[in-house]
């Protein structure tokens, strides 16, 4: 019996030093997995203890691993080359460009009937859509291949965005769109005046060729943030989904076919670069987009 009993017990005390080699060597994968996840190293993660389904384990681990930073590479590289592509499109696209408006402006300045003065003023509007169009691909390529400098400064943006809402009133009565905006205190934010200037413009802008029955602008403080919203009833052949809204070539409205999208993409990368963020919400046929700011704070 005491034979047995010493059996059993270095039975009992090999399983308990089995188990606790075992624990150990799951706390030695979790810390190397952990180590790749915050310190970004490729190195394989490995096992001290010999054990035949551990090992396969590892291996399994490793091979995932591997897989993974393959398909990460792989889409560094395909967003680089839609990068390049996006940048030659924009570039090859103007000089076409150039060549048909010098034409427009020959012919506008000769003599013609009604009819094809008409003729020309549809080609002149068309043309116009199409460099606004490759100056989107232009601005929208430069942003995702160059690093921009930013240049942070106190700007006042309640009287940004009442000018150049100012500008565009004529162009917007002629669209027979009402603009509502009660302007606010004045509020200072910290960014890059060039940078909030054209967020504004391609707010203004994408409202004007979806929205109808009017415009509906605000701008006020909230969390330390100034939040600039953008609100209005959409097109009835619109489709949109507010999520998708400023993802890049998304487009909800089917019927137009001069809109590709990067206009509100545009806005997302600019607000992101200065530490602000976007949201959409679509509810009732009634469109808001909002950007929000870092607020400038004096001790700044």
């Amino acid at each position: 019996m005491n034979i047995l009993a010493g059996v059993l017990l270095i039975i009992i005390i090999l399983l308990i030093l089995y188990i606790v080699l075992l624990r150990y060597q799951f706390k030695s994968i979790n810390r190397q997995l952990y180590r790749r996840l915050t310190k970004h190293t490729r190195q394989p993660v490995s096992v001290e203890f010999i054990n035949h389904q551990l090992d396969e384990l590892v291996i399994n681990i490793n091979n995932c691993l591997k897989a993974e930073e393959n398909l990460r590479l792989t889409c560094i590289r395909e967003e680089k080359k839609f990068k390049e592509l996006i940048a030659d499109i924009s570039h090859d696209l103007r000089t076409p460009l150039t060549a048909i408006k010098g034409y427009l402006q020959m012919l506008d300045n000769s003599e013609l009937t009604k009819e094809q003065q008409m003729k020309l003023d549809v080609a002149a509007k068309y043309t116009r859509e199409l460099e606004q169009l490759i100056a989107h691909f232009f601005e929208y390529s430069y942003l995702i291949t160059t690093e921009t400098e930013l240049k942070p400064e106190k700007i006042n943006l309640t009287n940004l965005v009442t000018e150049c809402l100012a500008e565009e009133i004529p162009s917007l009565e002629e669209q027979n769109l009402p603009l509502c905006f009660d302007e606010p205190k004045t509020i200072f934010v910290l960014g890059d005046r060039e940078s909030i200037l054209r967020i504004i413009q391609n707010l203004i802008r994408n409202c004007k060729q979806h929205a109808r029955e009017g415009i509906d602008v605000k701008l006020f403080t909230e969390n330390e943030q100034a939040v600039l919203t953008f609100q209005n009833f959409v097109s009835e052949n619109s489709e949109l989904d507010a999520e998708k809204i400023f993802d890049r070539f998304y487009t909800g409205d089917k019927a137009r076919s001069s809109s590709t999208g990067l206009g509100l993409s545009i806005v997302k990368i600019l607000t992101e670069q200065m530490g602000g963020s976007v949201s959409a919400a679509l509810e009732k046929g009634v469109l808001r987009l909002q950007v929000k700011f870092p607020l400038f704070c004096e001790e700044l």
